[in-house]
């Protein structure tokens, strides 16, 4: 009864959150539809003279309401990884105040915009893999990324002749309009795992087995944020494109964690009390039905059918694992971390 009373409770204080929370967005996350854009640069200029300080400076284009409007926005490649890797870097957008203010922009200084990696026909797919893993985590924690669809129209700069690229991306909203959110404020140091919040630590490593994603450390900050909120140590993971539930060519392994591909899910969260593993536990299965439908939402977004195929039938094995009592106690309970 206890354990029923408990779970009742903080599925309650999620919806009280994610209710208080929606009142504080800005309207660019307000709307799941795609946002149409229009962007024009160089991929080899972005790669080659872009740091995190040096920026390119661009107009964007946007349409609102059936109207095209222009933004001046600053531009840089970010990511090691994906930087040196792919053909359409992720970028790091900054938008000036004077340029935000009164646009749907405003209250966003700072977006992440991630694009396809490689040119090959699963690209889009990828995309929306990735950008269907933020919404599934909205389901989970209060304390997540918002994300927003766009479709780019991007005209890419080669010398004297111009590329046309029609692809799909999303934009993600800055960790500090998050923590601003909460009230709280983002760290930036090392803190061991063990001392940040327990339920949320436990909720966020569940979901990155979910994914299959071992590509994290909330500790050093890899792929993770940290926010202080409310006297608690809050981590929040991101850039999922190296996860089994992505699964893009150009992923890679961790073979010193003993898998072979990152379609094999391993459990990489620290040791924690059976009662908060259980009530996890319950919380992800009581989601069941809402992280299938967003899935199941999204199917004609697939350009493969194949594609969609793995991604539902991925999920679908994590709640395999999660609902039996032998194979939860072996993939989870003990693979839990000691060190």
């Amino acid at each position: 009864m206890n354990k029923q009373l408990n779970l009742l409770l903080l599925m309650f204080l999620g919806l009280f959150i994610n209710a208080q929370e929606d009142s504080d967005l800005s309207a660019l996350f307000q709307n799941d539809e795609p946002l149409k854009i229009k962007l024009n640069y160089s991929n080899k200029e972005m790669n080659k003279k872009t740091n995190d300080s040096t920026f390119i400076e661009t107009q964007m284009s946007y349409e609102e309401a059936g109207t095209w409007k222009n933004i001046d926005v600053r531009l840089r490649a970010r990511g090691n990884f994906r930087r040196s890797e792919c053909y359409f870097p992720p970028i790091k957008m900054k938008i000036k105040k004077v340029d935000r203010k009164g646009t749907l922009f405003e209250g966003n200084k700072n977006l992440k915009l991630v694009l396809p990696c490689k040119q090959e026909s699963d690209k889009n797919d990828n995309i929306m893999k990735e950008y269907m893993a933020y919404k599934l985590y909205e389901q989970i924690s209060p304390y997540h990324f918002n994300v927003r669809r766009v479709n780019i129209e991007f005209s890419e700069k080669r010398g004297k002749k111009e590329k046309m690229h029609q692809l799909k991306g999303f934009l993600i909203e800055d960790d500090k309009v998050i923590a601003k959110r909460f009230e709280g404020k983002v760290v930036d140091r090392f803190i061991h795992p063990l001392a940040m919040d327990a339920s949320v630590s436990v909720q966020n490593a569940m979901f990155n087995f979910l994914l299959g994603n071992t590509d994290i450390s909330v500790a050093y900050q890899h792929n993770a944020k940290l926010l202080y909120i409310d006297k608690k140590l809050i981590p929040l993971s991101y850039d999922f494109d190296m996860s089994g539930f992505v699964n893009p060519s150009y992923a890679t392994v961790n073979e010193t964690l003993g898998i072979n591909s990152v379609r094999d899910r391993k459990y990489r969260g620290f040791k924690r009390d059976t009662s908060i593993m259980q009530e996890t536990r319950d919380l992800y299965i009581s989601k069941k039905s809402d992280l299938v439908s967003i899935v199941e939402s999204h199917k004609s977004e697939f350009d493969s059918e194949k594609e969609y195929k793995e991604t539902i039938g991925f999920l679908n094995e994590f709640y395999e694992i999660i609902e039996a009592d032998k194979s939860f106690q072996k993939e989870i309970l003990d693979a839990m971390r000691t060190k």
